[in-house]
Order: structure tokens, then sequence, then C-alpha cells
């Protein structure tokens, strides 16, 4: 569903005035402009009409269990790395209707689905839309569609950020995700630091990205706008010092299963699936019917859910994951091993989330490597089932 690219296109440079525009023409264009801004101590996503709500001249400092926001010494809008918010909150919302039914004399009535907005994303970073690209893979490319998404996902429009300040907890480019924007975007842009503030090298990914651009004030990139540019690709790729290695990491967990180093996270974990709610990957859902004072009305409630809660395995009998370390080893081995089974793909894209927002600051890339570097003392035989 990633959007279709043209064939031949240049970049072209926009100032701050062209960027409010283009927000404008979005907004003209009947779509809710969704995009960071500083709210409650985090850069968070909501709707905008100014780029004076963009959280210009923010920055944060993060770590395991750890984040900051801090003043950074110049006003880039888009300085910062990523918050605790995820594009997922707008195309899986965290609370959804399913369906709504109402009795009549004529029978039973199910409600047509709410019309789906319009969005227009804006600040959408490289490790974001390969999480978008993962959750395309789960609720789209499937052999039961999930209707709710992809009508959100096809009319969304999406205008890429390049990172130019990552935190110390990204590791997307050993994920293969960033920090560079590849595909999967309609506009991508690369601030600039320059006297006026910033300008913005804009690369057109799709033919709806090259209709938009077309009704900007732009110019053509110069060869210095470009150098400019790609001093900043080649700056956010050398400050990622954290990575994760991938090969071989499937046949790694999914052998270790019994290694003691799960204790060892288990007694520190807090199953408070902070983890899971800013993953922009994890999927999980809870559907729920909603009682009414009507006895002529029910609904039922799509809500997100997560494998540390007890009740996420609950069968007849109880659940299969009573202890908090059967349900971290559970959490880490989907998303980096086993979900290469179900959609070809990892569950995780290096955007560092699960780790600044970890209250014991459990760090993934940590209890990885741990696993690595003792692969071997547990592993179960050859040809045994994991």
């Amino acid at each position: 569903m990633a959007p279709s690219a043209p064939t031949d296109y240049h970049p072209v440079v926009l100032d701050r005035p062209g960027l409010q525009a283009l927000i404008d023409v979005l907004v003209a264009d009947g779509r809710r402009v969704i995009g960071p801004t500083v709210r409650d101590g985090a850069v968070i996503y909501e709707e905008l009409t100014q780029i004076g709500e963009l959280p210009g001249g923010w920055g944060e400092d993060q770590g395991p269990g750890h984040y900051r926001l801090r003043r950074r010494d110049d006003d880039l809008l888009f300085g910062y790395a990523v918050g605790p918010d995820s594009w997922k909150r707008f195309l899986f919302p965290p609370v959804s209707t399913t369906w709504q039914a109402e009795v009549s004399r004529d029978g039973v009535e199910v409600a047509p689905p709410s019309e789906v907005p319009r969005y227009a994303f804006i600040g959408v970073r490289a490790c974001e839309l390969a999480a978008i690209a993962v959750q395309d893979r789960v609720f789209v490319q499937t052999s039961y569609p999930d209707r709710d998404y992809a009508a959100r996902r096809e009319q969304a429009l999406f205008v890429a950020v390049n990172c130019s300040s990552p935190a110390t907890t990204c590791f997307c480019p050993s994920m293969g995700s960033g920090p560079r924007v590849g595909s999967g975007h309609d506009l991508a842009l690369t601030e600039i630091p320059d006297a006026a503030g910033s300008r913005f090298l804009v690369e057109i990914g799709s033919e709806r990205g090259a209709a938009i651009a077309a009704r900007l004030a732009t110019r053509d990139a110069a060869p210095a706008d470009r150098e400019a540019a790609a001093a900043v690709w080649s700056g956010a790729a050398a400050a990622i010092s954290r990575a994760l290695p991938s090969d071989g990491l499937k046949n790694v967990l999914v052998h270790n299963l019994e290694h003691p180093r799960w204790d060892t996270v288990a007694a520190r974990c807090l199953a408070c699936a902070n983890c899971t709610m800013v993953c922009p990957t994890c999927f999980c859902a809870d559907f729920r019917e909603a009682g009414s004072l009507s006895p002529d009305h029910a609904e039922q409630h799509r809500t997100w859910a997560s494998c540390f809660a007890v009740d996420h395995t609950q069968l007849h009998g109880g659940s299969m994951r009573w202890t908090t370390r059967s349900r971290y080893r559970q959490w880490l081995t989907h998303k980096l091993a086993t979900w290469y089974d179900q959609f070809g793909t990892s569950g995780c894209v290096g955007c560092g989330r699960c780790i600044a927002w970890c209250p014991v600051g459990i760090d993934i890339t940590e209890e990885v490597s741990a696993i690595r570097a003792t692969d071997g003392l547990t592993r179960l035989p050859a040809g045994a089932a994991p």
C-alpha cells in the first residue's frame, strides 16, 4: 500500500512560509493534518493548523527508562527524535466501535461504519514508515483484511521528515529502517538549518505528492542544498551507536527458551505493558460488547490489549502464561523471531521507544545481546521443537 513513486522527479526547496502553505493546502483539501507538538512534557502527535504548533527549538534526552525534553540551541522544527506517540494511534485507534445495532419492528439493523477521517501525517520518520509497512502486513496483506485500518491507511497522506538528531535509544540502521526515509512517503522533507531558521529539501515519493508540491512556491534544489541535506543524513546515521544485529537472531531466540536470562529480566519487569503501548507495530486487541440502558441498542468496541496482561492467554482453566517470565519471553520472541513466520518480517523497527518508556529501563538490545553471547548453554537439541 506504499505510494507509487514517479519515474522522474527532482528535489525542490521549501522555506518556512512554504511549510505553512503546505499545511494550508492539506487543510483546504479537507484533510486533518496531524503532526508533532509539545504537550505534557513530551513530543506527541495532534491535529495542527500552524507551524507555530510544531516543537520548534525542542529536543529530547532519552535513555533506558528516561525521557526529558530539553531546549536546543537552534530553532529547528523537527529537531527531536520520537516520543511516546506513534501514528498507530490514528490508523489503529486505541478504542474504536466495530459495529452498532438497533432493534426495531422491522428487525435488527446494523449501522454502517463511521466516516473514515482523511488524515495528512506530517513529521513521519523512516522507522515509523517501516512500522506502518509492518502493520500493513498484519491488517491488510492477509486473507482477512481489517476494513477500518485499510480505509484509514488508504486515505492517509504521508509527509515524512528525515532524522537529524536521533536519540541514544535509536537502533534503526541495524533493523534496516532508517534513519533516512526510503519509501512509503508522498513527500519527504530534510530540514536544513540556515539564517532564517531552516529550509527544507523536498523529495517527491508519489504522484499524489508531486501534485501537492506543484501547488507550492518552491525552487529547484541547488547543489549546495543537496550537499547540506546529505550532511544531515550522514550526521544522523553516524550518531546512532546502539544496534540489534538480526543475523541468525530467530534461531538464537527460539532455541534458548530456557535461558537463565529470562529469569533475570523477569525479576525487573513490572509487566506494565508500557513497551507494547508505545510500540508502533504491536497490534493485540480485545473485543467487548458494550451494554446500554436501552434494550434496543448494542455495540462492540475494540481496544488495544497487551501480551503482558495475565488474561491475554486466558483459556478454559486459566492463563497459559501466568508468570512475568513467560510473558516477557513471548513478547520478545514473537517480536524478533516468530513474527517472521507470520508476516515475513521482524516486528521491530529500532525506534527505541520500548527502551525509553520502560519504567525500569529494560533494554531490548541488551537482553538480546546477553542471550546471543551465551547461545548454546541452554540451546535445545537440533531438531527439537522450541
